[in-house]
């Protein structure tokens, strides 16, 4: 069974600033296509049972995805689909906005864009976001590590920060996106010590030189158990997702080499009780 964590809901190019667009063309060797359309993902997702999605608000980078739009997308497959509403802080109103998309839009969880929007995830005033999270039992995923786009503010994003944020609010789900590359030594160091921060593996496997030392370090640390599958989606989908993780059990670098069985657990673990979710169709608020 597959769960893939991180997809995105971009259902047409206006969420989007001409520059954003531009500065996205340019993340992998050949175009990408931003409109996520679920019948495709399906298409690509074999064995996958459980999918969560998000849009995404940055006002900084040019990109505001209306947490209605991601409502409306789940729709599509209740039975597969989880929801996040996404929170840009330093735009007014984001507490209501927080309020309304999991008390009424029903959405559970939260997406966060430090790097795009332009604050840092352990900012006292993003106290009540934390406190939020932890009294309804919200996960929050944050992407952290590199980005195209030229405005954000890498500064903001280092896995290091969501170790402040870890040790005062304990009990929140936190998910670091992309083993916060190119910082996953760092981000290995805060997931070893907090029982409720992961990391997923999400749109790495497209750079398997990278994710191979990548997953060497998570192997010394031993703490495979502690990294979520992810796709980011509509960057790359599960079955290229999965066949790029296998693909590096059969690289042996001199003594080193990843055990298939590991990687194999990765792809297969149930991210859902661990983030305190229930299988799409069975959740209630």
């Amino acid at each position: 069974m597959i769960i893939d964590v991180h997809t995105h809901v971009f259902t047409s190019n206006k969420p989007f600033s001409a520059q954003f667009l531009k500065e996205a063309s340019g993340a992998r060797t050949t175009p990408i296509d931003m409109i996520t359309r679920y019948d495709e993902y399906r298409a690509t997702a074999t064995d996958c049972a459980a999918t969560i999605c998000f849009g995404g608000k940055a006002r900084l980078a040019g990109l505001w995805v209306d947490d209605q739009d991601v409502a409306d997308y789940i729709k599509q497959d209740p039975d597969h689909l989880i929801g996040f509403l996404s929170l840009d802080p330093t735009q007014p109103n984001w507490q209501a906005e927080m309020e309304y998309g999991h008390q009424e839009l029903g959405l559970q969880g939260i997406k966060l864009m430090p790097m795009y929007a332009g604050f840092y995830p352990q900012d006292e005033q993003l106290d009540a976001l934390w406190t939020y999270a932890q009294k309804h039992n919200l996960p929050v995923l944050l992407h952290t590590g590199t980005t195209f786009a030229s405005q954000s503010q890498l500064e903001t994003t280092l896995p290091r920060h969501i170790d402040v944020v870890a040790r005062r609010f304990p009990e929140v789900r936190i998910i670091m996106a992309h083993l916060g590359h190119p910082f996953e030594g760092e981000c290995i160091a805060v997931i070893r010590k907090h029982p409720h921060v992961y990391a997923d593996v999400s749109a790495l496997h497209y750079r398997p030189w990278q994710l191979f030392h990548s997953l060497m370090l998570v192997h010394e640390y031993g703490v495979w158990q502690k990294l979520l599958f992810g796709t980011d989606f509509p960057f790359t989908n599960v079955d290229a997702s999965v066949a790029g993780l296998r693909s590096l059990a059969e690289v042996k670098i001199d003594r080193f080499s990843l055990p298939l069985e590991k990687i194999e657990e990765l792809i297969q673990r149930n991210a859902l009780p661990l983030l305190g979710l229930q299988q799409p169709g069975q959740a209630k608020l």
